[in-house]
């Protein structure tokens, strides 16, 4: 270990080097678990290969941003609870305050704004998805069943388009990996110390599980307050798996349907979300920034924004005292192969609505929507960048080809 890391202990020095990889952290979550394997493994050597390889599949397999949660773990496991939560509050911030920004200056200057430039901005989200889609596909479905688990699964939430015909289709598939997929547990492990006991973890499992149950029945007393709004972005961050890109839909049959923010705004804010660095569940914050009926601003947003991300904390704290015996369960592993066909499904039905239904309707958006694809994929060019070009051409297609 390098000394210096013995002055990294505490949660200001936790805070301030997660601030600075929150500030520069494009590229998504895969991108940030690179950010952190070069900050923490091979700079301030904090843990080791297997060790970091190891999180972050227990990291994957557990609902909730990946990135994000591996991120909290380093913190827990450097500087106890304080430096988890430094840890997620340097990530995090900067561009939840972004996007909180952009929501509130989308209410006051939105009708300035040239409609072509918030249009552009939901055209470069069909080609993020599809991207992410195009990469996980590869990855995830290398094989024809678990081809047919994603197809399955996105023709399923297609058809029943909820949030628990898509937790159904997580369980199912789940349970179809048990019985096709037979994975080796690679027994080899390097040991990460963790700062939280097993009878704690015990407690923040059944704290994760009761706010899971209970905040929907507290919810049904208040329908359009405050614990509404708590238990619809509770229960997206607790049920999501595959990150960002999956919590999508989410969002969306949350928030969208009883009115909190239209559709025209919902897919501005993922647009735009795609420009900033972090994690991109700080989507929740300029969702909760933008609702309307008196709950938006700065304090619904920073509402929504720890709802979305305390399943994620509660989750990490609960398993890293099981992790040993979690990460070398050959089970979990085969219902893990399932479930990542499942997710790619997921985000494959998103791709479609509501993402390329709303701002596909011109062969002009397929042609931008292409073009910010190969940027993307093939001219790897940073997402913030084609998020600012795709906006300022969808302005200039506004003027030439009304």
């Amino acid at each position: 270990m390098n000394e210096a890391n013995e002055t990294e202990r505490s949660p200001w020095a936790v805070f301030l080097i997660f601030l600075r990889l929150g500030l520069t952290s494009f590229g998504g979550p895969v991108a940030h678990l690179g950010y952190f394997h070069a900050e923490f493994v091979a700079r301030r050597r904090w843990l080791g290969e297997r060790a970091y390889a190891d999180l972050v599949a227990l990291c994957q397999f557990l609902p909730g941003p990946a990135s994000s949660q591996v991120g909290m773990a380093l913190g827990l496991q450097r500087a106890g609870y304080g430096g988890a939560l430094a840890a997620w509050a340097g990530f995090t911030l900067p561009s939840a305050v972004a996007l909180i920004l952009f929501a509130l200056g989308l209410a006051e200057y939105g009708d300035a704004l040239p409609a072509g430039v918030l249009h552009g901005l939901k055209v470069v989200a069909v080609a993020v998805v599809a991207q992410a889609v195009w990469g996980m596909a590869g990855k995830l479905c290398a094989d024809a069943q678990r081809v047919t688990i994603m197809a399955v699964a996105a023709c399923a939430v297609l058809a029943l388009p909820s949030v628990w015909s898509q937790v159904g289709v997580i369980v199912a598939a789940g349970v179809l990996g048990l019985a096709l997929f037979r994975p080796q547990a690679d027994a080899a492990y390097e040991a990460l110390p963790a700062a939280v006991g097993t009878r704690a973890g015990m407690l923040w499992l059944a704290l994760f599980f009761a706010l899971l149950v209970g905040l929907p029945l507290l919810a049904a007393l208040q329908p359009e307050g405050w614990l509404a709004r708590i238990d619809a972005f509770y229960r997206a961050g607790a049920l999501v798996f595959g990150g960002g890109h999956v919590v999508l839909p989410l969002l969306q049959a949350e928030v969208v349907p009883p009115g909190w923010v239209d559709n025209e705004a919902f897919l501005a804010g993922y647009g735009a979300a795609q420009a900033v660095p972090g994690p991109l569940f700080t989507f929740a914050a300029f969702l909760g920034a933008a609702a309307q009926g008196g709950y938006g601003g700065w304090a619904g947003g920073f509402v929504c924004l720890l709802a979305v991300f305390a399943p994620s904390f509660l989750l990490v704290a609960g398993a890293l005292p099981f992790w040993e015996r979690l990460r070398r369960d050959a089970r979990m592993q085969a219902a893990l192969a399932g479930i990542n066909a499942a997710v790619v499904g997921l985000l494959l039905a998103a791709l479609y609505q509501p993402v390329w239904t709303s701002a596909i309707h011109r062969p002009q958006d397929f042609a931008l929507g292409l073009l910010a694809l190969v940027a993307l994929m093939f001219w790897k060019w940073p997402p913030w960048l084609v998020v600012a070009a795709c906006g300022a051409l969808g302005g200039v297609l506004a003027v030439l080809v009304p």
